[in-house]
């Protein structure tokens, strides 16, 4: 067996402990050396908690050393010019979406890690849930045949509440530097905010299960709960236009139907993600939501025998270490991270996930609010003038 990768984490907060961590630390193809933080003092309750050997408050520290094999992104806000430093350290990159706000700088960024042999993997986490592996798998298989229609689905309601602040970051002292977003309160200058959050996942998963690209969008971005608190130190709310709903339909270039609808104030659990895929022989509903102990669901149905039936997922397709009492961020990233460091210790070129693919699902959500802004039908590919950098609220 070779030796294990060894990793550097940029970011050590919730999500960092929730996924990230728990997966490198189960995987025997990881090592966690090193955790940074701005915080020195989350840094090193994630290292007691990770057992991991080193703490650092400059991610400099991390991508000056020549012992570092990948380096994990897991910080808030803007990773663009993170993205581009640890790929120019000669780094292996893991970072969670979106890698940049617009789809052309995702680009540079796939191009400038295949110029430096190097493998790529964003946090577009539900694409690793077990059942949703299975699902494409038989879907490969034709299970579905040729693909008609996918709707994707979000339920989450973590901001139906206008007191719950819309920055999820816990601030000790008001932030400062950051470019403000949300306060062009013109429908037309609406910030992009869940269609980039759930919405992407929820975007790769469909263009997974119909094997194929988009050949024109077009969509609406909404803002349902107009006045709220902006950080857990503010006593007041205020009117933050950002897009907390949002739907789009499109036509996929093999002819399939794409709709989805992305929200985080329509209620039910969180994530809720659900994705539907109706083909000429079958139909596959993957439910990606913890209810009641219960994690994911697949049900299946063939035009033979029109009732969907709830299927078991093969043990195979759980991550190591694997435990029935596992969140699903656990076992979802757990999956990720595996994944990763298979490709890179692989050597081949297969790298699933990767930038390029996310770079297909920034476009689409850059072409999405062209849409709602434009008020019309958007063609795909985008054309060079038409990237419109989205301004995206950074959490």
């Amino acid at each position: 067996m070779a030796k294990p990768l060894r990793v550097g984490v940029i970011g050590a907060g919730r999500w960092s402990a929730s996924a990230h961590l728990p997966g490198f630390q189960r995987s025997p193809l990881a090592e966690l050396v090193v955790v940074c933080d701005l915080d020195r003092d989350t840094a090193q309750q994630r290292a007691q908690e990770f057992s991991i050997p080193e703490v650092v408050t400059d991610y400099c520290a991390i991508l000056s050393r020549s012992d570092i094999d990948v380096v994990d992104i897991v910080t808030r806000g803007d990773h663009q010019q993170l993205v581009f430093e640890a790929l120019e350290a000669g780094k292996h990159c893991l970072v969670e979406k979106p890698v940049c706000h617009d789809y052309r700088d995702v680009w540079r960024a796939h191009e400038l890690a295949q110029s430096k042999n190097l493998k790529t993997k964003v946090g577009l986490t539900f694409r690793y849930a077990p059942a949703m592996m299975y699902a494409f798998d038989l879907i490969r298989q034709g299970f579905v045949g040729e693909p008609y229609i996918f709707n994707g689905y979000e339920q989450n309601s973590q901001w139906i509440d206008p007191d719950h602040p819309m920055d999820k970051r816990i601030h000790r002292t008001k932030p400062v530097g950051e470019a403000p977003w949300g306060t062009d309160l013109a429908r037309e200058g609406i910030t992009v905010s869940s269609l980039e959050g759930y919405g992407a996942p929820t975007i790769d998963i469909g263009l997974e299960m119909i094997g194929s690209d988009l050949r024109q969008v077009v969509g609406m971005l909404a803002n349902l709960v107009p006045y709220r608190r902006r950080t857990n130190l503010d006593t007041e709310r205020e009117r933050i236009n950002i897009d907390d709903a949002d739907m789009f339909m499109a036509e996929a270039r093999n002819g399939a139907l794409f709709s989805m609808q992305s929200s985080y104030v329509t209620v039910g659990n969180y994530p809720g993600i659900e994705a539907r895929i109706f083909g000429s022989q079958g139909a596959i509903k993957v439910r990606l939501v913890e209810e009641f102990g219960v994690i994911q669901t697949i049900h299946t149905a063939t035009k033979d025998a029109v009732e969907f039936v709830q299927g078991n997922v093969p043990a195979d397709y759980f991550p190591p270490g694997f435990r029935t009492d596992d969140p699903w961020s656990t076992v979802f990233y757990g999956n990720l991270v595996h994944n990763f460091c298979q490709e890179i210790l692989e050597g081949d070129n297969h790298n699933q996930g990767n930038f390029a693919q996310s770079a297909r699902v920034q476009e689409i959500i850059n072409a999405v609010a062209r849409s709602h802004r434009a008020h019309q039908w958007v063609n795909l590919p985008l054309q060079p003038d038409e990237g419109d950098a989205v301004q995206a609220s950074p959490f």
